[in-house]
């Protein structure tokens, strides 16, 4: 199989949403608003205008909603991945999105986005990438904060606040959390901008950024009686705490359980989870998935990291209008990052090799569509690869850990360590 497919046209021009579009894109959005009862609480936006550029965090597909609601009846041009083009691409161009290939450095987009904002619309971005594993602040890019200031307009902030509660990544849907709440704050004026160091630019994304889904649930004593609450949770939470074993996580119900050691967690209507025997090591879900992040940060340190060769499936996205089965083959994760390689129907080679250098985070999915199972998203410019790992001795929450980990390990190593929260 020759891969000449056509390719994503990545450098038209972003449209200004149709003016017949408008009045769908908010129809689309408040039964949505409504429902939960969204609380958008406003700071320093009175009388704000477009141009400005919007940072969003990101935890379901409700972010657009509110967003969309935020803004209206403004238009807006809004960053969104390769995938979600798939069967759509005219709507989607027509509704003012813009395509983007996910972590990758892509000067068109830059220019996409100053066109936005000489059109005088919103520039809406998801600087995150990428849903939130677990309801906490994913790592950002470091470019944030020079991109803010080539723009030189308003930076406004959307943090929302319950998302990933009512759907979260590693169980799709809706739990009815209401009321859910969202801060649309202004960051940064242009003369701000102009006159502050790009690191401070940073440092206050970074702050305005932070946010704890879970903590936020607790807080508010919003409960979540679905008696499958706790199922997929075992996707983020691959490791055990009790024995240590890997990848033997299993959930039910409202339960978590260590196939291994047989221990077994009840996660409560708050969010919280309660050990039915013995201590619990963690009640607060991201300290569990935190304590895993410094698990890998010690392979890393010790230079023994390695997802082993896994046997994997791989899918190419070359334009929108669908996946192609590019074939079978072997993808290494190590201390020297990605690596796959396999052969197609008609026995050619393909390969994909992502240094550590490259990647400061990527996407994984969990069952992509129900149904396709778990992967890693690994992008080029011109191409996405969905990477289908065989068997269950893997993790690709694990994979992405690893990833952000080698990737501070690597700016260390070369004297340039990251501020916190940024790589």
């Amino acid at each position: 199989m020759k891969q000449d497919f056509e390719r994503f046209d990545m450098v038209a021009r972003p449209r200004r949403t149709k003016w017949y579009l408008r009045p769908l894109t908010i129809a689309m959005s408040l039964p949505a608003v409504l429902r939960h009862r969204t609380r958008i609480a406003k700071t320093g936006v009175e009388g704000l205008r477009p141009p400005y550029v919007l940072l969003c965090n990101h935890n379901a597909f409700m972010d657009f909603k509110v967003a969309t609601r935020a803004i209206w009846p403004h238009r807006a041009n809004y960053v969104v991945a390769i995938d979600g083009f798939i069967g759509r691409e005219k709507l989607l161009r027509d509704v003012g999105c813009i395509c983007k290939r996910k972590f990758t450095n892509d000067l068109t987009l830059v220019r996409h986005l100053a066109q936005t904002i000489k059109n005088g619309d919103v520039a809406v971005i998801y600087p995150e990438a990428r849903y939130s594993l677990c309801g906490t602040t994913a790592v950002l890019p470091e470019s944030l904060g020079s991109l803010c200031k080539l723009l030189r307009s308003p930076v406004v902030t959307l943090i929302c606040h319950g998302h990933h509660v009512n759907s979260p990544f590693w169980h799709v849907g809706d739990r009815g959390v209401a009321p859910t709440e969202a801060e649309f704050s202004l960051l940064f004026t242009p003369e701000q901008l102009k006159a502050m160091p790009l690191e401070e630019i940073n440092r206050r994304i970074v702050q305005a950024f932070q946010y704890d889904d879970f903590r936020w649930q607790k807080e508010r004593g919003i409960r979540v009686n679905d008696p499958h609450r706790a199922e997929g949770l075992e996707k983020v939470l691959y490791q055990c705490p009790a024995c240590g074993a890997e990848f033997r996580m299993t959930s039910a119900g409202s339960r978590l359980r260590c196939a291994a050691c047989q221990k077994s967690w009840f996660m409560t209507e708050l969010g919280e989870l309660r050990a039915d025997e013995g201590p619990t090591e963690f009640s607060h879900i991201p300290d569990w998935y935190e304590w895993e992040r410094a698990n890998v940060r010690d392979e890393v340190a010790r230079g023994v990291y390695s997802s082993g060769e896994l046997a994997v499936t791989v899918d190419s996205l070359p334009n929108a209008r669908g996946f192609i089965r590019l074939g079978e083959g072997v993808m290494t994760h190590d201390m020297n990052g990605f690596t796959v390689r396999g052969r197609d129907a008609d026995g050619d080679p393909f390969e994909m090799i992502k240094p550590v250098s490259s990647l400061y985070s990527c996407h994984i999915e969990y069952n992509y569509l129900g149904k396709h199972g778990d992967c890693v998203d690994l992008n080029t410019l011109q191409d996405t690869w969905y990477t289908y790992p065989h068997g269950d001795r893997f993790s690709v929450t694990k994979m992405a850990l690893a990833t952000e980990e080698l990737y501070f390990a690597w700016r260390r190593a070369e004297g340039r360590p990251c501020p916190p929260g940024l790589a």
